[in-house]
């Protein structure tokens, strides 16, 4: 019980106690994006399916590539429910989290725990060059609900297809 608690503070809190600076580089990088991260970013959908079995199976080079690195930004708010919970027990908690997905992308590489984030209620607006994603979430670690909300996402079609530029998500951890 105890490294469960441990887990559900680890993915409610790291993704956004650091932060990170970003240089600024061009809006498209020249470097080139492996063959294998291609159909990934076909269109949003794909995007969407790829971040899911990215995350499923622990391949954290995977999706990394499917965000917009030099844009990207990782947004996690605790609920009004959820915040005196999670503030009572970590003093230092914040409402809103600044995080990043690299942060994310590591914690799925290194894990040993089993993720499976489910997306319901899908709604997705587009008009074929930027595009948003909203949904209500359940994230399970090891067959466990741990945390759900609803989230949004902005993604933008550059020259190597469609990449998520920002996440913005509602946390409603489970806390013992």
């Amino acid at each position: 019980m105890k490294h469960f608690i441990s887990v559900v503070f680890a993915l409610t809190i790291l993704t956004g106690t650091a932060s990170f600076a970003q240089s600024p580089l061009p809006v498209e990088s020249n470097k080139t994006v492996p063959a294998s991260t291609v159909p990934d970013t076909v269109d949003v959908q794909h995007v969407i399916d790829a971040y899911h079995e990215a995350v499923l199976t622990h391949d954290g080079p995977r999706l990394a590539h499917l965000f917009l690195p030099q844009a990207s930004i990782w947004l996690s708010v605790l609920s009004d429910d959820a915040y005196p919970r999670v503030k009572a027990k970590s003093p230092d908690a914040v409402k809103v989290r600044v995080g990043s997905y690299a942060d994310f992308a590591k914690l799925v590489s290194t894990s040993k725990a089993s993720f499976n984030p489910t997306h319901t209620h899908l709604q997705e607006n587009s008009d074929g060059t930027i595009a948003s994603v909203y949904f209500d979430f359940v994230f399970l670690v090891d067959g466990k609900e741990e945390n759900r909300g609803s989230e949004t996402w902005v993604l933008v079609k550059g020259a190597d297809g469609w990449r998520i530029a920002a996440i913005v998500y509602s946390s409603n951890p489970q806390v013992s």
